[in-house]
C-alpha cells in the first residue's frame, strides 16, 4: 500500500528527476544552437558586431552553460543528501542532543544557522570558479582575491546581524501565534521586504560599492529632462564603481519614495553615448510608468502568502517530514509532539524550488512582456534607434549570445533576445514616436 510518506518521497524524486532531465535537454539545445551559429554573425547584426566578439559571446555562453550543469548536478545531490539521505535529520538530532529543549528557540535557530553555513561552504568553490576562472577567462572579472574575501566577510556579517534576529523573530511567531502563524510570518516578511527597499540603497549597497553623484553636467541635464517628462522623481543620480568588480554594465532604480535613486554603472557610461544612456534609462522608466515594479512586488507577496499558507498546512502533516527523510516532531523526552517549525521551513525551502522550476516559462513570459512594454515606452520618449544601438553594444560588451535556442529562450529568458526586441522596435517605430 502506498503510504503518504512514501508518496511524498516518490513525488519529490520524480519531480527532481524530471527537472534535471528538462534542464539537461534545454542546455543541450542551447549549446548546439550557439555552437552552430558561432562562425557567422546573424545578418541583422553583421554591420555592428564583429565576428570575434560574436565568437567570444558564443564561447562564454557555452562555458557558463557547462558550468551550470555541474552546479545543477551538485545541487540535486545536495538536495537528496539533506532530505532522503538523512543529513538534515542527522543535523537536527545532533543539535537536539547538544542544546536540548530547555531553551526552545535556541535549537531551531541553531538549525537554520548551521544549514545556511553548510550550504555556504558547499557554494564557496563554485563561486570561486565562476569568478576567477570563467569570468577571468573572458575578461570580465576585475576582483582581487582580497576584495572577493572582503565581500564574503561583509555578506556573512550582514547575514548574522540581519538574518539571525529576523529568523529568531519568525521562529517566535511560528511558536506563539498558533495555527495562524503563517499569516503572522507573512506579515513579518512583507514588512521586512519593504523596509529593505528603503535601507538597501542607503546603508547596505554603500558597504560594497562607492556611489558618486553623476558629474557629467550635459548627461545630468539630459537625464533630468527625461525624468521630468516621465513624471519620475528621484533623490539623486549616482555612478557606481561597477568596474572595480566586473566589466559587465548596467543601470537600475533602487528604493522607493524618498529613498528612490537612479544608479549607473561606470562601465555603462564608458560604453554608451549620452543618447544611448538616455534611451536605456527611458527603458527603466518604462518599468516605472507601466507599474511593473509594483506588480512584481505584489506578485511576490501573493506567492509568498500562498507558499506560507501551504507550509502552514504541511507543517502539521507527519508524512511531510517522514517522506522527506526527517523525524517530524521533537522526541517525547524533549517536549513530546512539539512541531519543529525550523525543520518544516527548511524542508519547504529545499523542495519548493524543484516544483517551482516548472513555472519558469510562465514567469519568463510575463517578464518578457514587461520588457517589450518598457522598450515601447523608451522608443516613444527617446529614440528607438538609440535604444537599439545601446542593446547591441550591451550584448556585445557583456558577451550575450545573439543566437539563442528559441525553446531555451522561451523557457528561461526574462528579457527577449536582442533580435526580437530590435525587430519589435523597428516595426513599431512610427507608432511609438521614436527616432
Amino acid at each position: 500500500m502506498l503510504t503518504p510518506a512514501f508518496a511524498a518521497s516518490l513525488t519529490l524524486g520524480v519531480a527532481l528527476l524530471a527537472s534535471v532531465l528538462v534542464k539537461l535537454w534545454l542546455a543541450s539545445r542551447q549549446i548546439r544552437a550557439v555552437a552552430r551559429h558561432r562562425d557567422r554573425v546573424p545578418a541583422g547584426f553583421a554591420a555592428s558586431v564583429r565576428l570575434q566578439s560574436h565568437q567570444r559571446a558564443a564561447d562564454y555562453t557555452v562555458a557558463r552553460l557547462r558550468f551550470g550543469l555541474v552546479e545543477m548536478a551538485l545541487g540535486a545531490a545536495v538536495l537528496l543528501g539533506w532530505t532522503l539521505l538523512g543529513a538534515l535529520d542527522w543535523l537536527n538530532g545532533a543539535l537536539l542532543d547538544l542544546l536540548g529543549a530547555q531553551r526552545p528557540l535556541l535549537q531551531p535557530l541553531a538549525l537554520l544557522a548551521a544549514f545556511a553555513a553548510v550550504n555556504a561552504l558547499i557554494d564557496l568553490p563554485l563561486s570561486l570558479y565562476q569568478t576567477f576562472v570563467i569570468e577571468q577567462r573572458f575578461g570580465f572579472n576585475k576582483m582581487t582575491l582580497g576584495l572577493w574575501l572582503g565581500d564574503l566577510l561583509k555578506s556573512a556579517l550582514l547575514g548574522i546581524v540581519i538574518g539571525v534576529p529576523l529568523a529568531a523573530l519568525a521562529l517566535w511567531l511560528m511558536s506563539a501565534t498558533g495555527d495562524a502563524w503563517w499569516l503572522w510570518t507573512w506579515g513579518l516578511w512583507m514588512s521586512f521586504s519593504l523596509l529593505m527597499l528603503l535601507a538597501y540603497p542607503m546603508f547596505i549597497a554603500p558597504l560594497f560599492n562607492k556611489f558618486q553623484p553623476l558629474q557629467d553636467e550635459a548627461l545630468k541635464e539630459r537625464v533630468t529632462r527625461l525624468m521630468a517628462r516621465c513624471g519620475f522623481a528621484a533623490k539623486g543620480l549616482f555612478v557606481m564603481d561597477g568596474s572595480r568588480r566586473s566589466a559587465h554594465a548596467n543601470a537600475y532604480f533602487t528604493g522607493f519614495g524618498a529613498a528612490r535613486r537612479v544608479v549607473f554603472f561606470d562601465t555603462l557610461l564608458a560604453q554608451l553615448t549620452p543618447p544611448e544612456v538616455e534611451a536605456v534609462l527611458a527603458h527603466e522608466l518604462g518599468h516605472f510608468k507601466r507599474r511593473h515594479v509594483v506588480k512584481r512586488i505584489a506578485a511576490l507577496f501573493a506567492f509568498s502568502l500562498l507558499g506560507l499558507a501551504l507550509l502552514g498546512w504541511l507543517a502539521r502533516q507527519d508524512w511531510f517530514y517522514t517522506g522527506l527523510g526527517v523525524t517530524p516532531n521533537l522526541p517525547a523526552s524533549l517536549g513530546g509532539s512539539v512541531p519543529n517549525h525550523a525543520l518544516a521551513l527548511l524542508l519547504f525551502m529545499l523542495a519548493a524550488p524543484v516544483f517551482g522550476f516548472f513555472l519558469s516559462p510562465l514567469l519568463a513570459r510575463l517578464s518578457r512582456r514587461h520588457e517589450f512594454e518598457a522598450d515601447a515606452y523608451a522608443a516613444a520618449q527617446t529614440s528607438a534607434q538609440d535604444l537599439s544601438s545601446a542593446l547591441v553594444k550591451l550584448h556585445q560588451d557583456n558577451a550575450s549570445t545573439l543566437t539563442p535556442d528559441p525553446v531555451y529562450a522561451r523557457f528561461y529568458y526574462s528579457h527577449p533576445p536582442a533580435s526580437e526586441r530590435i525587430a519589435r522596435m523597428g516595426a513599431g517605430r512610427e507608432r511609438w514616436g521614436g527616432g
